[in-house]
């Protein structure tokens, strides 16, 4: 058995996931909405959450309510505070800690209050050269409350807005500012804005229910709340969302795109679809791929849950070898971090990954995973195996091996920590403990999701980033 402390130390984690609501008089529930909503993105983040809701007083007035606090979505929400965010428009926010301390703090939505009203805003990404901009900001007077880089856009958002006409036109002018990843969902007292950096790392779409507009970092989330797929925002661009309808402002768009490839890959729920290609489909041509680079004789293909199911199917599909669910993975228990000892957390962090001996013993089992950062993980899944009777452990891996940090969201570590860094192939194999070991090539890779119109980000692979990134310390 495999304990959570340990499986979650060996796997990448995305920064968050973002969702936003905006009631177009059509009388929805927006919290109970954005609830379902976030609560379908759990997997984007797991260390905090928050709603923040537009809320119309008895004399007009609107002023911005919210709550938020560390843990899953269903750990921090409840009855009780659903009723109490009563509102016509909400956005919403899961976490994962890859810039800024895993802090109360640090949880989103963001509410400013600055001297033209307030606003909330959620941020799914990471900014490059974050170091440069908040010294600039705090030698014009800007005091933070929180160490993450979301709050630097807040910070700018807040400057512009007040030296331009419009929040869009401030968004406008951010955006020349600032540069890496970042999707965002900000509400107003009057309107909902969503924006999509001009690379496009991080995925952003927007649904609809009846006259209401609803924007997402997955479709999975439009689909938990009932709303029909409209369209993704586009790398660059710009989307309001008011009592008019729906304005699309699109002079930042025109750059080079830059999909974060992962996200097809891992980081999305397999039911998703990121600009128009399956996400299933996607992992089901990583595992073909991987059957045709790297064939091995074997008795039984199993993938490592959850996102390497798809994949091993694929190469199940491919090699004409059965497919069989190799592990069980525990799913009930919550986020244990919050527990005020060690060995508290320790107790409550066994979230088994257990292997099913009847699956695997006496077998040639090929075992597919997602990727390896650092190893440790991957080995003691191989022992589980063998421990399980598993007569031989033929690893394929559905993406290149990483040799370079990640910048733009995504807590892939520095090279010194990466294990295909540190070690040649053939120790990093010995390393794990199978019997043989392949990676998905650049070129597969390449080909995953061939009817895709954006680019695709594969810096962490080939280290050819699209946009400056600081030096490595």
């Amino acid at each position: 058995m495999i304990d959570q402390e340990s499986f979650m130390a060996d796997n990448l984690h995305e920064e968050c996931g973002v969702f936003g609501v905006y009631d177009n008089g059509d009388g929805l529930d927006v919290s109970r909405l954005t609830y379902y909503g976030l609560y379908a993105l759990q997997h984007r983040g797991q260390e905090s959450c928050g709603i923040a809701v537009n809320n119309r007083s008895d004399d007009g007035n609107i002023q911005i309510i919210q709550y938020k606090d560390m843990g899953l979505v269903q750990e921090v929400f409840n009855e009780l505070v659903l009723k109490e965010l009563n509102g016509f428009a909400a956005v919403g926010h899961v976490r994962y800690t890859t810039a800024g301390a895993s802090r109360r703090e640090n949880a989103q939505p963001l509410v400013s209050r600055y001297q033209k009203g307030s606003f909330a805003l959620a941020h799914n990404g990471n900014l490059v050269d974050i170091d440069r901009l908040r010294k600039n900001l705090e030698e014009q007077g800007a005091i933070f409350q929180t160490t993450n880089d979301s709050e630097i856009i807040a910070q700018l958002m807040a400057k512009e807005r007040i030296r331009t006409g419009s929040m869009p036109l401030a968004m406008q002018k951010v955006m020349g500012e600032i540069s890496g990843a970042y999707s965002l969902v900000i509400m107003t007292p009057h309107r909902m804005i969503a924006a999509r950096d001009p690379q496009g790392f991080r995925p952003l779409c927007i649904g609809k229910i009846k006259n209401s507009w609803v924007f997402a970092s997955e479709t999975c989330a439009l689909d938990a709340v009932g709303a029909e797929y409209v369209r993704d925002v586009d790398p660059g661009e710009i989307v309001v969302a008011d009592n008019d309808g729906l304005h699309s402002y699109t002079e930042m768009c025109g750059n080079k795109s830059s999909l974060c490839i992962f996200e097809y890959i891992y980081f999305a729920r397999p039911d998703s679809v990121i600009d128009g290609q399956s996400v299933h489909r996607a992992r089901l041509n990583a595992g073909r791929f991987l059957a045709k680079e790297s064939p091995a004789d074997a008795d039984v293909v199993i993938g490592v849950p959850d996102s390497g199911l798809d994949a091993a199917l694929g190469y199940s599909y491919e090699s004409g070898i059965p497919y069989g669910v190799g592990f069980i993975k525990n799913r009930y228990i919550g986020r244990t971090f919050i527990q005020p000892t060690q060995a508290e957390r320790e107790a409550a962090l066994r979230i088994k990954l257990n292997a099913m001996r009847e699956a695997v013993a006496r077998k040639r089992v090929i075992m597919v995973d997602d990727s390896i950062v650092r190893g440790t993980t991957c080995g003691r899944i191989v022992k589980l195996l063998r421990d399980a009777g598993a007569k031989e452990v033929h690893v394929r891996i559905s993406s290149p091996p990483f040799l370079n940090p990640c910048y733009f969201g995504t807590d892939i570590d520095n090279r010194k920590n990466l294990i295909a860094c540190r070690m040649s192939f053939e120790e990093t194999q010995k390393k794990i403990g199978c019997d043989s070991l392949a990676y998905l090539s650049i070129d597969a890779m390449h080909k995953l999701v061939p009817g895709c119109r954006l680019g695709h980000c594969d810096a962490c692979f080939t280290g050819n980033y699209p946009v400056y990134v600081p030096e490595e310390n």
